[in-house]
């Protein structure tokens, strides 16, 4: 049974999202062997969208960038919804099944405003609306100041160019799926671990929708869809919301034979840390994020066991 002829596509107005959501248009034509015309984009402003005088982590984190688009797809007013896997909650719906990951991006951060973090100036200016950044940064420079940092990729060029910080930083991903891989420099992932799922481009539907979940899981990835697995597991295992900054990155062997997890828990003020690593099976993905994020938790000390309640 194919899909119906005419669908109707979710996702939120920045110039990145659409850039991801007509990539999911276009590969789904292509796999229905249908116009791209059949499959309509509908732009919906999420909370995370309308609020940009505060941080995340103070108004409900997680989920802020989803929840329109749930409520679109729960009530029938979009039959699909094109997701960053990095801003998906852990625990979806009920009523929603993710059907496809594709395949992933550049994970690593880019810097923006020196070649390096050892070049930024004594005291410089960070601009990030993340806690897993800022903490990163001041466990790697205690003198540097974080300052919030929040809108899309043009957003926050624009307030770098005009002095409200010296430096900031943005998803490789994000900036090359934008023709903006000129911009910035790699911060190589023992340096940055970069956040759960980041890079990743998910597509979620209606559970009952057989067919269209039949239709969008021909988009899966499977490798992509494994490692993100595990960093979700580990997400969830931890509770972690935009108000515990955490690092997590798996990756497949050459082979495909050995999944390599490592994940990191930090204070926001980035003075303490603790991190590991774990190796096993990709069909254990989500057991082995799981597993790590209980053993960050048991090693994590006071400060570390304090985020968690």
């Amino acid at each position: 049974m194919s899909p119906k002829s005419k669908l109707i596509l979710g996702t939120r107005g920045s110039p990145l999202a659409l850039a991801q959501a007509h990539m999911v248009r276009r590969l789904l034509a292509a796999s229905l062997a249908r116009p791209e015309d059949s499959i309509e984009v509908l732009v919906l402003k999420t909370s995370g969208d309308r609020i940009q005088d505060r941080p995340l982590s103070e108004v409900g984190g997680k989920g802020l960038f989803t929840r329109e688009l749930d409520e679109a797809l729960e009530d029938g007013r979009i039959d699909l919804a094109v997701h960053s896997m990095k801003d998906v909650p852990t625990r979806l719906p009920d009523f929603m099944a993710l059907a496809a990951v594709l395949p992933r991006e550049d994970v690593r951060d880019r810097l923006l405003g020196a070649a390096s973090i050892a070049g930024l100036a004594p005291g410089a200016r960070v601009g990030t609306s993340s806690l897993r950044r800022g903490a990163q940064m001041k466990a790697a420079r205690p003198d540097l100041v974080i300052v919030p940092f929040r809108g899309n990729v043009e957003t926050r060029l624009a307030k770098l160019e005009r002095g409200e910080a010296d430096a900031t930083l943005l998803a490789a991903a994000g900036l090359n799926r934008l023709g903006m891989g000129h911009v910035g420099t790699p911060v190589p992932v023992d340096v940055l671990l970069p956040a759960p799922a980041q890079g990743a481009v998910g597509v979620t539907v209606r559970a009952d929708d057989t067919p269209l979940r039949a239709a969008v899981a021909v988009l899966d990835h499977a490798p992509t869809a494994i490692c993100v697995a595990a960093e979700r597991a580990f997400l969830a295992a931890l509770d972690g919301s935009c108000r515990t900054p955490i690092a997590g990155w798996a990756r497949l062997g050459a082979d495909g034979g050995r999944l390599t997890f490592s994940g990191q828990v930090l204070t926001p003020d980035g003075a303490h840390d603790v991190a590991g690593e774990r190796v096993g099976s990709p069909a254990d993905a989500a057991a082995i994020g799981a597993d790590l994020a209980a053993d960050l938790k048991a090693r994590g000390g006071p400060a570390i066991t304090a985020l968690f309640g």
